[in-house]
């Protein structure tokens, strides 16, 4: 299992050259740390965004493998989206596009 740390740098990589996001997304690793991006800035703060996305870390992991399926985590309850759901749609290309 990666780091909070990993993680963050792995997410940011996928974004440099990006446009990154028009809107604030946070993923709550459920008592592991927060990842928070603004544009193409990621960060661990944990601050209000447009969009929240909880799930673990584990499961953040499956889903940028493309192990685990977005709709199945969220019909399982695996994921919880509060907010902006087209915010949480943009989550998954970043994800593939992480796994460069």
């Amino acid at each position: 299992m990666a780091s909070l740390e990993t993680i963050t740098q792995t997410l940011q990589r996928a974004l440099d050259g990006q446009a990154g996001l028009d809107k604030t997304l946070k993923i709550d690793l459920r008592g592991e740390g927060f990842l928070f991006i603004e544009g193409a800035v990621v960060s661990n703060d944990d601050r209000p965004a447009d969009c929240t996305v909880s799930v673990s870390k584990n499961d953040l992991e499956d889903l940028a493998r493309g192990r685990l399926d977005p709709m199945a985590a969220l019909m399982r309850g695996r994921m919880r989206v509060n907010g902006d759901m087209s915010v949480a749609m943009r989550l998954a290309p970043l994800l593939a596009a992480s796994r460069r």
